[in-house]
């Protein structure tokens, strides 16, 4: 449901706010210090994590990209390519991370949907070499967030890592919303993260957790990691407060796939009345993309109608809105912005 002051967030599923269970948990949480090593929560927390995704260790940071950087700067030598869709996060959402704190480069592949074909991991570690430089990692997303949400099936990754192993390529996952994923293909998250060697998960995001991500892969690179994640600063102390409300987020993860029966809802909504506004197809998680040019009316109309009535929407680009569902809309949210679409046409 909607905030308490009434207003209805669909920019992003980052914005939900912790549960009265996140906040008895984080209330009396048991804590020690984490850079020794000696906070019970964030131990618990990181053990549950890795056996989630059938990994054998895993290490707590405040962010997503923390934790995605930590996998390259751990994985890859300074002035070698990560291989990556064009519109990764990785890539295009981390403020040229890479780059400045651990001189990755990247090579990046042309996809719409996340999709990286055998032949393209093929073409790239070949085109590597005396002039060009070398490829130290292949990078997945899974579900893509610049396409929406879109996933890529376990045997489309399947194909493409398996030519990453045999050419001794190490394997990352951005798999910042795995579960949503998982959900959407019908199988375990540990069968996503099965074909790749690192995974960074999020659960802040529809996990719905106010803050952390975790890093998973075996024990020696994510011991590797964690030293390193003391140089970038995220080395925390009595950080329990936060983990307690992640584990109670990842308990409770299957209210997932509420979410993405919202967005089928909205989605629906918005086709039946603009048929060429919403590509159903490209619906697959918890999110909605809205091509404006497909309205009767401007993007910048809809956009104040809705905030009116207390209703925030998020773009992806000129012309083109993202809708994100989360624990804290629900079905009188999604009416109250099929109304106004009602309201200007």
């Amino acid at each position: 449901m909607a905030f308490p002051d009434g207003v209805a967030d669909f920019r992003s599923d980052t914005v939900t706010r912790p549960t009265s269970a996140m906040r008895r948990a984080m209330a009396e949480a048991e804590v020690g210090d984490d850079v020794y090593g000696e906070d019970p929560t964030v131990n618990a927390l990181e053990r549950e994590a890795a056996e989630i995704v059938g990994k054998e260790a895993a290490v707590f940071t405040p962010t997503g990209s923390m934790a995605n950087q930590l996998a390259l700067n751990t994985l890859v030598r300074p002035g070698d390519e990560a291989l990556c869709v064009a519109n990764a996060h990785v890539r295009q959402y981390e403020v040229g991370a890479a780059a400045a704190i651990s001189g990755v480069q990247f090579r990046t592949i042309d996809s719409s949907d996340g999709s990286i074909r055998p032949e393209d991991v093929e073409a790239a570690l070949q085109g590597a070499g005396y002039h060009l430089p070398r490829v130290g990692l292949l990078v997945w997303e899974n579900p893509l967030t610049a396409s929406g949400g879109t996933v890529v099936s376990v045997e489309t990754m399947e194909a493409a890592s398996e030519v990453a192993r045999r050419r001794s390529l190490p394997i990352h996952l951005d798999g910042a919303r795995i579960f949503n994923a998982a959900i959407a293909l019908g199988v375990s998250a540990e069968r996503i993260a099965d074909e790749a060697d690192t995974v960074m998960f999020c659960f802040s995001k529809g996990l719905g957790s106010p803050i952390g991500s975790v890093l998973c892969g075996t024990s020696d690179v994510i011991e590797e990691a964690r030293y390193r994640r003391k140089r970038l600063g995220g080395g925390m102390r009595q950080v329990g407060v936060l983990a307690a409300a992640a584990r109670v987020a990842l308990n409770d993860r299957d209210h997932l796939s509420d979410d993405h029966a919202l967005a089928q809802k909205l989605a629906g909504g918005l086709a039946s009345r603009f048929p060429a506004s919403v590509d159903l197809a490209q619906v697959q998680t918890n999110m909605v993309i809205v091509d404006g040019r497909a309205l009767p009316f401007t993007v910048e109309q809809f956009v104040k109608s809705l905030a009116g009535v207390g209703v925030l929407v998020g773009d992806m680009s000129p012309g083109i809105l993202r809708f994100a569902l989360h624990q804290d809309v629900d079905d009188g949210d999604v009416e109250r912005v099929l109304e106004i679409a009602d309201g200007l046409t």
